[in-house]
């Protein structure tokens, strides 16, 4: 009986391998803070009656079969094992409790999960900072899913704070169509098109072999370039922009707004290089975008996400891309807007590229020839060449609650990973969350996010002062 269950558990996909492997480890930890205390959530009930029942992996472990392949086998949970409710001293000042969250935030992450339980855990902070007047920490390994996967498990769990009977909505991800491009396109547009979409693929998938083998970015004030980076301590802290002034940002230049983010996050970066080393400025950096791989326009159901076989949108459906990180020449010094510029035509250029599909299809043949510790391999390499992780999340637009207590804030980040910088990117009620994971004692996390800020309004002041329609 016990062989069979074993052979109908379900196969660990070849991304949730590479996550948890004898070279990687990673986590996803994320954040929701609330408005009130905690202290009438039925935790042990929420768990077993709402989030364990969302996916079979929540209740399994990662073994190894007769054939020595890797499948998720259901166990029974003991949760009080998965939840933590940390202590910190009595009658302190909330800037005191703030100094204790990320004191004790950073050091969960770096935690190693047991591979003999599940592969979560559930941290209750109910103490006031800053903030928020408490906090609940979900950390969930990497093998059980990629973020779009467990933000939407764990957005199943919460409710409109308005109206929990309506569903939460989402900030469509369509882009918006002025002109219907794609039937008045002429023949000669089309090959015009086709011909650089084979040029951007042949130039980007040649450079991400590479980068992710033999070319590594120079060592700079945000990449140590150090073996053991992902054991050593981190700091995690995050900073919010208001969207509403991104999209000004976005109509004046007449832009996306993922290049409006894009283009701070990159010169807010520049301008911490630059402070911490003035030649660093133009030094070769680069910057590992996570991309969601599923053909989709937006956050479904749970339940479509679970069934929804054809789109597979449950798990690890993520690859990468090479993006460099523009150098802060003078031009751009005296006109930050050129970094959105740059932003707008890089990103532009790479939409008419198949690389990412490509890096996700030469994954998968490596696996097959070489084995799942081979990929992983090279998937840490490509990490440590690079400067910093970039990953996007789109955060529901109104406000929500678990158990009727009001979610303030939602943020998220990576850990366990070989990198210096993680920047971590997520919307929530109209505020953008900007998160930084950095290599503790090696980044000033202060001062960059004090350049992030500047940076930010910087680029607002010259796109409100840029005379529209002169592009």
């Amino acid at each position: 009986m016990e062989h069979q269950k074993e052979e109908q558990a379900e196969p660990v996909s070849p991304m949730g391998q590479y996550f948890n492997s004898s070279v990687l480890c990673i986590y996803i930890i994320g954040v929701l803070e609330f408005e009130v205390p905690i202290d009438d959530l039925q935790t042990f009930a929420l768990i077993k009656d709402v989030f364990l029942p969302i996916n079979p992996r929540f209740s399994s472990i990662m073994i190894q079969d007769k054939d020595g392949e890797k499948r998720w086998k259901q166990v029974d949970v003991k949760l009080e094992d998965h939840v933590r409710t940390p202590i910190f001293p009595e009658g302190k000042t909330k800037e005191s409790y703030d100094n204790f969250f990320q004191d004790y935030l950073s050091s969960m992450a770096m935690e190693q999960l047991p591979q003999s339980k599940p592969l979560w855990e559930i941290h209750i902070i109910n103490y006031p900072t800053r903030d928020a007047s408490s906090a609940v920490i979900f950390k969930l390994h990497h093998a059980l899913g990629d973020g779009y996967s467990l933000v939407g498990a764990l957005l199943s769990c919460l409710q409109r704070a308005d109206d929990p009977s309506l569903p939460l909505s989402f900030p469509s991800l369509r882009p918006s169509a002025t002109t219907k491009e794609t039937s008045t396109k002429s023949f000669w547009k089309i090959c015009c098109w086709t011909l650089s979409s084979a040029f951007n693929t042949v130039s980007d998938f040649g450079w991400s072999i590479l980068k992710s083998s033999l070319i590594d970015d120079d060592k700079t004030p945000i990449r140590s370039g150090d073996e053991g980076t992902e054991f050593r301590p981190i700091s995690i802290s995050s900073m919010e922009f208001p969207i509403d002034h991104i999209k000004d940002i976005k109509f004046k230049l007449g832009v996306t707004i993922n290049d409006v983010i894009t283009g701070i996050v990159f010169y807010g970066t520049r301008l911490y290089m630059q402070d911490i080393d003035s030649k660093s400025k133009t030094s070769d950096s680069t910057a590992l975008v996570l991309l969601n791989t599923r053909n989709i326009e937006g956050y479904q159901s749970i339940n479509d996400m679970l069934n929804t076989k054809a789109k597979g949108p449950w798990g690890n459906k993520i690859s990468f891309l090479h993006v460099p990180i523009p150098k802060l020449n003078q031009n751009r010094v005296s006109n930050p807007l050129e970094f959105i510029w740059e932003s707008h035509s890089i990103i532009k250029r790479k939409k008419q590229s198949l690389a990412v599909a490509l890096t996700g299809t030469l994954l998968d043949i490596e696996g097959k020839f070489r084995g799942q510790e081979a990929v992983a391999k090279h998937i840490r390499s490509t990490l440590t060449k690079s400067s910093a992780v970039i990953s996007n999340l789109v955060g529901p637009a109104q406000q929500m609650s678990l158990a009727n207590h009001p979610v303030k804030g939602l943020y998220f980040t990576l850990a366990g990973g070989p990198e210096s910088l993680v920047i971590s990117i997520m919307s929530y009620m109209g505020v953008l969350r900007v998160t930084l994971k950095t290599e503790k004692d090696f980044i000033d996390e202060q001062k960059l996010k004090s350049c992030m800020q500047s940076a930010f309004e910087k680029i607002l002041q010259a796109a409100m002062e840029f005379p529209q329609g002169t592009i």
